[in-house]
């Protein structure tokens, strides 16, 4: 049955890869591939699924690039087109490579086509590592009438015998071959290219309900959940103090001792209250772990933090407040998560439990719920509690972050969106890990409620142009 289904696909791509694309298809093809160019970077390893003529995987300019392609026309015209990508002729179903792992694998298009959808995800699973993210983009089950009438009339090709998958349906399979789901969206409402109209319907409209609902495609990014290579690692916990003094023994003296190596480095930022010289005495003497100070010569918590990072040697960064209104012990839960790979960017949560009385201000409280949804509606993950200051990464993701700073700039005092921003861009696993809330017991707040909120709101909208309507 599979053989002789194959077969029939085979012949029909074949009829198909001499004919030249209507005006329509190739809006579409060119709509989809500025998507994929927004969430891969240039120059990375690419495995593409059904890459038919090449064009996809070409345009992404991998640094090492595979297609495979059930069609034999397909591939002989996508070899002519892209010599520096390797094209094989064979299906998902019987996926045969030699062995290599890459960053990103493709299935653009292609999960309609499918036989056995389940059987490809297991297939791909060999060329993954814990960092492999896979991206689908398939049609709505919606839109199923009107395609197989532009294709009656020439504006698009459709094959016969399609699967019109849900969401629903695709996270089920992910789930059962052992893969999760990162994030998903929609894209393409009108894919008839009407100068100037086309381009604004398209960049606002499937990103706002009720509209995304009636999008053309789906996307939907995974991750492969069980190959956890992460255990065991180094970690560095980066403190930002300022006026800080009567918290910096409580500090170290709860603090646990994590992974195989841990050092604890402390970032002064123009204290008045004695902070400095009293984390240099107390951390004279330490022997638990590694310690170390260094004075801020910037300002805020955003430039202390990249200061702190660029002085770890971890494997593992973590941000901790120096208020102690976050207990320190509660490190080891966010190190549990990250080394066990169940997320990549783990993110404390102070709004599920409790919180002591005059841990948060009301304003606070409700700015705080106010941008948790937008931040939710911005990355297309959880997000409930934005300003939470323990952060945990990875250092090799801090370090890519790092390099993409400029696509957002760097205008965050804070410290928490620039991770948060740059880790929604690198497709990261973003968990939120509730814990509970103290009031502080030794000095004052830095948070200015209405021009830091006012800031927040800037940054909202600016990563709304850079990340929702790109």
């Amino acid at each position: 049955m599979i053989k002789e289904y194959l077969n029939n696909k085979k012949v029909f791509w074949d009829k198909m890869s001499g004919i030249k694309s209507s005006i329509f298809s190739k809006f579409y093809k060119d709509t989809i591939i500025k998507t994929y160019k927004f969430l891969i970077p240039k120059g990375s390893k690419i495995l593409e699924i059904g890459s038919g003529s090449g064009d996809l995987i070409g345009s992404l300019m991998p640094s090492y690039g595979v297609g495979v392609d059930l069609s034999k026309n397909m591939i002989d015209s996508a070899k002519k087109k892209y010599p520096n990508i390797h094209f094989y002729e064979m299906s998902g179903e019987n996926l045969k490579l030699e062995k290599s792992e890459f960053e990103y694998i493709i299935l653009s298009d292609v999960v309609n086509e499918l036989w056995d959808l389940q059987k490809v995800l297991e297939n791909i699973k060999p060329y993954c590592n814990s960092s492999t993210r896979i991206i689908f983009n398939y049609f709505s089950h919606l839109w199923k009438k009107p395609l197989e009438i532009g294709s009656f009339f020439g504006l698009n090709i459709l094959s016969k015998d399609l699967n019109w998958f849900t969401k629903q349906d695709i996270n089920n399979l992910l789930n059962l071959t052992g893969y999760s789901t990162i994030k998903s969206f929609s894209e393409i409402i009108l894919p008839i290219k009407i100068p100037l109209v086309s381009s604004l319907v398209n960049r606002f409209f499937p990103k706002i309900l009720p509209f995304s609902w009636f999008s053309l495609t789906n996307f939907l990014i995974a991750k492969p959940d069980d190959l956890n290579d992460n255990l065991d690692k180094t970690v560095s916990v980066v403190i930002a103090a300022r006026n800080e003094k009567g918290n910096i023994d409580e500090l170290l003296k709860r603090m646990p001792n994590l992974g195989k190596g841990m050092e604890v480095i402390f970032i002064e930022g123009h204290s008045i209250d004695g902070t400095y010289e009293k984390i240099v005495e107390s951390i004279k003497d330490f022997k638990n772990f590694d310690c170390k100070v260094f004075k801020q010569n910037g300002v805020g918590k955003g430039d202390a933090i990249r200061l702190g990072f660029e002085k770890s040697k971890g494997e593992i960064l973590m941000i901790l407040d120096a208020d102690v209104t976050v207990d320190p012990e509660e490190l080891k839960r966010f190190y549990d998560i990250i080394t066990h790979g169940k997320g990549e960017f783990v993110n404390g949560v102070r709004l599920v439990y409790p919180y002591e009385d005059q841990a948060m201000r009301f304003l606070n409280l409700v700015g705080n719920k106010f941008f948790a949804i937008g931040f939710t509606w911005l990355l297309d993950q959880p997000i409930k509690d934005t300003l939470c200051g323990t952060k945990v990464l990875l250092a090799e993701d801090y370090k890519k972050i790092s390099k993409n700073r400029n696509y957002f700039g760097d205008f965050d005092p804070f410290g928490d969106f620039d991770l948060l921003f740059g880790a929604a861009k690198l497709n990261l696993k973003i968990v939120e890990l509730p814990i509970r809330y103290k009031a502080r017991k030794y000095g004052s707040t830095n948070i200015s409620r209405w021009q830091h909120g006012l800031l927040l709101l800037r940054m909202l909208i600016f990563a709304a142009r850079r990340i929702k309507f790109y």
